[in-house]
């Protein structure tokens, strides 16, 4: 397997772009069925992660809608601080509208609670959450996660929007700690 360095640690493709794509595709088709007669949803991606993410599958959304960015960080290096940093960015209003939350990664559920605790106050109709990576033995959230590209055990991870302190967001497959 294809094996990359970056900073002091070395990661090995676990998930590559293809299958990525893939997975990506098959959400969309069932986010936009989900979504078919909701009215001008809000797609709220959550940086710095998610931008690829985000404008991967935006791009297979198939009726109007609204996409913005907000802003909620836990991690420091390569684990989660257990602290949740205040949400910035959300300017658009969300009373009474279907909000779909657009994650790289769900872990722990810390974040994604944080923000939905403060998603909530603002009276949308609905939540929902799209993750393109899932790991269900580090979840300890309640939030249901509506869709998920793919499942992956506890382990640190690199690449496709994701970073190792500020580097290898760019790659475009998905590499695992060694």
């Amino acid at each position: 397997m294809k094996t990359i360095k970056l900073w002091d640690k070395e990661f090995r493709i676990s998930y590559p772009a293809s299958s990525i794509q893939n997975d990506i595709a098959k959400m969309a088709e069932i986010i936009n069925k989900d979504m078919e007669h909701e009215e001008n949803p809000l797609f709220i991606s959550v940086l710095n992660g998610s931008f690829i993410f985000t404008a991967d599958i935006v791009r297979h959304f198939n009726f109007p809608c609204e996409i913005t960015f907000v802003k909620l960080t836990s991690y420091k290096g390569t684990t989660s601080t257990g602290t949740v940093n205040e949400l910035i960015g959300l300017t658009e209003n969300i009373k009474d509208r279907t909000v779909i939350i657009l994650e790289d990664i769900v872990d722990t559920g810390i974040t994604l609670g944080k923000l939905i605790a403060t998603l909530n106050s603002y009276q949308p109709k609905e939540v929902r959450v799209a993750t393109l990576l899932y790991k269900p033995g580090s979840y300890k959230g309640k939030t249901k996660v509506n869709y998920i590209g793919k499942s992956i055990p506890d382990d640190f991870i690199v690449g496709y929007g994701l970073d190792y302190n500020g580097i290898g967001r760019n790659l475009a497959d998905i590499y695992t700690l060694l």
